[in-house]
């Protein structure tokens, strides 16, 4: 799936326009890349968390001469999937339920008023 059946299948379950949906997606990879860009961590439950992880200097060589070069450090964007998309990854066929509303408790009814009268 790429954005743009990313963005029509969005659209058609919110029932949102498209061009809604897809300025709202735009902002959110945004706003990821640039948290990202100032090394910041981004966690979203049930989904997975975005990070920078930093990728320490090393040794390589180069395929065709076989010369040895020097690889420098860098940043690298990460992300590891949470519990939940694992769950639906692991068992794709087994979706998981939304958590059934909570009912209102029963207003408790006020007592019978009592008729004034002596007998």
């Amino acid at each position: 799936m790429n954005k743009k059946e990313l963005i029509a299948k969005v659209a058609d379950k919110t029932g949102l326009s498209k061009k809604d949906v897809e300025a709202s997606f735009t902002q959110i990879f945004e706003t990821i890349k640039d948290a990202l860009g100032d090394k910041m961590k981004i966690a979203i439950k049930g989904f997975g968390t975005f990070s920078v992880k930093e990728r320490a200097e090393k040794k390589g060589r180069h395929p065709k001469t076989g010369q040895e070069l020097l690889i420098s450090a860098r940043s690298v964007p990460a992300f590891s999937a949470g519990s939940d998309l694992k769950d639906v990854v692991a068992n794709p066929k087994k979706k998981k339920a939304a958590a059934p509303a909570k009912k209102a408790a029963p207003a408790k009814k006020a007592a019978p008023a009592k008729k004034g009268g002596k007998k």
